[in-house]
């Protein structure tokens, strides 16, 4: 598996598994049914942000988008959002993306990394974070509209680089 930068040739394999864990609606907030254009600005991001791909040859398994989590005052704390193809699950895909976000935030100088919004539900990304240092710093109860367990808590995680 290699990480690299995503291109906008990345962007036509990342679209059907982005499509499937948004309309799956247990991890992320994004509007549902975005076409593959309106889609794109959700997940692609621009500069001094990035998005990058875990591919194994020519298939994209798995994607990562990052960047500071506030503007001005608030730019020496990065954020990032990830997505596993799920027909790529259970092959590290997750652990190897995040472990590459903490890496790039320490050497782009970042003071701490936050994620705002982890859903409470999602066990397997609530305990990876945890196992590669974030800690939950509070839960935000019934903040996300689960459509099985109906409202749940958002997490914010944090770790100090």
């Amino acid at each position: 598996m290699i990480i690299r930068e995503a291109t906008g040739r990345d962007w036509p394999s990342i679209y059907p598994f982005f499509r499937q864990i948004v309309a799956a609606g247990e991890t992320y907030a994004f509007p549902e049914g975005m076409d593959v254009d309106q889609a794109r600005p959700w997940w692609m991001e621009q500069p001094p942000g990035r998005t990058v791909v875990a591919v194994d040859g020519d298939t994209v398994l798995g994607s990562a988008k990052m960047g500071p989590n506030r503007p001005g005052r608030g730019a020496h704390i990065a954020t990032a959002s990830f997505m596993v193809d799920p027909a790529h699950g259970g092959r590290g895909v997750g652990r190897a993306l995040g472990t590459h976000m903490i890496e790039w935030a320490r050497s782009a100088g970042y003071h701490g990394i936050q994620f705002n919004a982890v859903v409470e539900t999602n066990a397997a990304a609530v305990h990876l974070w945890q196992a590669i240092g974030f800690e939950i710093l509070a839960t935000v109860p019934e903040a996300f509209a689960h459509p099985v367990h109906g409202r749940v808590g958002l997490h914010v995680m944090y770790q100090r680089l």
